[in-house]
C-alpha cells in the first residue's frame, strides 16, 4: 500500500528505469529489483503494476541504509484493489462491484495519474463502505434496492453482497430479493461469483483443489459442479494473464500499442481470448489472442475480437503470428513488421495447459 504522505514518492517501473539510466524493457530483463536486499515494492503482489518508494530505491542504489516506511495503519493510506478487497475480506473480482458506490468513485485515486494509473482508495473511504453497505450493519436486512429491477451492471456486486451475507444462499433468494430473473441472470451470477471465490483461495491456498476450496468457503454440495467448473476456467485464463500483460507491455514499451491492462474475456464458453489496441501507423488495428489459436492481427480497432466462431477467424488483414500458443513478445513483433510472416491460418489450435502457471 501507499503510506499516508507518501504519495510524492511513488515510483513507477518507468520511473526507476529513467532514475538508473535504462530502458524500461532493459529493467525487467534485467531485474535488479529481484535482487536480495531490494527494497520491496509497496504494491500487493498480485498488482499487474509494480511500485516502490522512491526515497528507499535511492538509498539502496547509492549504497545507503535503506529507511523504514511508517507502518502503523493510517485513514488516508491508499489501497489497491486487491487490499482493499483483504480489507472487507471479499475477492478482488467482488470489489470491482463495490467501487461503483459514488463516495468511492469521487474519493478513487490513480497512480501514477493518467489513463494507465493504478486505482487506489483511502483506507477511512474503504472503512467507511465497511461499516455501512447495504444489508451490513446494525440494520442488517435485505439489500438496498432489494424487490427492485437494477442495472445489469450492478447485479454481480449485489449478489456478492448476499453470498457475503450466506454462502449458501438460493438460486430462488437471490431472484426474489434483487428482483431479477432466476435464469439466466442470478444463476449465471452466483456460478460466476462462487467461481471466482474459489479460485482465489485455491491461488491464495498452493495445493489445495477446487472441490476442497468449496467446501472450506461453505457452498452446498449441489452447487459444487457448475462452480468449480467456473473456477477451473477462471484459473486457466488467470494462469497465462502474466504472460499476456507482459507482452502488451512490452508492445507498449516498443512504441507499437496503447497501454493497456489486459482483461480476459470468454469467448464460446470453453475458450477465453483478449485484444491489445496498436497505434494508427501499424499494420493492424489490434493484436488478438485466443487460447485456441494463439495470436493474430485484427482490422476493427473498436471490436477487434468480432463473433464468436467455433473455427478460427480467417480473411483480408488476418495473420497468425508466431510459433505455438505462447510466442517470445520479440517474436511477435518481428512478425507483425514483416509482412512475410504469419500464416492465414493458426499453426496452434489448442487450449493452454490447464495447470495453472505460477512461475509466471
Amino acid at each position: 500500500m501507499i503510506r499516508a504522505g507518501r504519495l510524492k514518492h511513488v515510483q513507477t517501473m518507468s520511473d526507476l528505469a529513467e532514475a538508473l539510466g535504462k530502458k524500461p524493457a532493459t529493467l525487467r530483463n534485467q531485474r535488479p529489483y529481484a535482487a536480495e536486499g531490494h527494497p520491496v515494492p509497496i504494491s500487493s503482489p498480485t498488482s499487474r503494476a509494480q511500485l516502490w518508494d522512491a526515497e528507499q530505491t535511492r538509498a539502496y542504489y547509492a549504497g545507503r541504509p535503506v529507511p523504514e516506511l511508517p507502518q502503523a495503519d493510517d485513514d488516508e493510506d491508499l489501497l489497491d484493489r486487491h487490499e482493499a478487497a483483504r480489507l472487507l475480506d471479499v475477492s478482488p473480482a467482488t470489489w470491482s462491484g463495490y467501487k461503483r458506490h459514488q463516495d468511492l468513485v469521487d474519493g478513487m485515486v490513480l497512480v501514477p495519474e493518467g489513463p494507465t494509473g493504478i486505482e487506489h482508495w483511502p483506507r477511512r473511504l474503504v472503512l467507511a463502505y465497511k461499516n455501512n453497505r447495504p444489508g451490513r450493519g446494525s440494520g442488517g436486512g435485505r439489500p438496498e434496492g432489494s424487490g427492485d429491477m437494477i442495472p445489469r451492471d450492478q447485479i454481480p456486486a449485489r449478489i456478492a453482497e448476499l453470498l457475503d451475507a450466506d454462502p449458501a444462499v438460493t438460486l430462488e433468494s437471490v431472484a426474489g430479493t434483487l428482483g431479477i430473473a432466476k435464469f439466466p441472470t442470478a444463476q449465471s451470477g452466483l456460478v460466476t461469483l462462487r467461481g471466482r471465490r474459489i479460485a482465489d483461495l485455491v491461488e491464495a491456498r498452493p495445493g489445495l483443489d477446487p472441490r476442497t476450496a468449496a467446501l472450506r468457503l461453505g457452498y452446498p454440495t449441489s452447487t459444487h459442479r457448475g462452480a468449480i467448473v467456473m473456477a477451473e476456467r477462471e484459473l486457466r485464463a488467470r494462469s497465462v494473464l502474466p504472460y499476456l500483460q507482459r507482452t502488451a507491455d512490452f508492445l507498449a514499451t516498443s512504441g507499437i500499442a496503447q497501454r493497456v491492462r489486459v482483461e480476459m474475456r470468454r469467448v464460446g464458453g470453453e475458450h477465453f481470448a483478449t485484444a491489445v489496441p496498436l497505434d494508427a501507423d501499424q499494420p493492424a488495428a489490434a493484436l488478438v489472442w485466443d487460447s485456441r489459436f494463439g495470436w493474430r492481427t485484427a482490422t476493427n480497432r473498436r471490436h477487434p475480437m468480432g463473433k464468436h466462431t467455433e473455427t478460427a477467424p480467417v480473411g483480408d488483414g488476418i495473420r497468425y503470428l508466431g510459433g505455438g500458443l505462447k510466442p517470445e513478445p520479440e517474436e511477435l513483433l518481428a512478425a507483425l513488421q514483416d509482412q512475410r510472416r504469419g500464416t492465414e491460418r493458426p499453426m496452434a489450435t489448442a487450449d493452454v495447459d490447464m495447470e495453472v502457471d505460477r512461475a509466471e
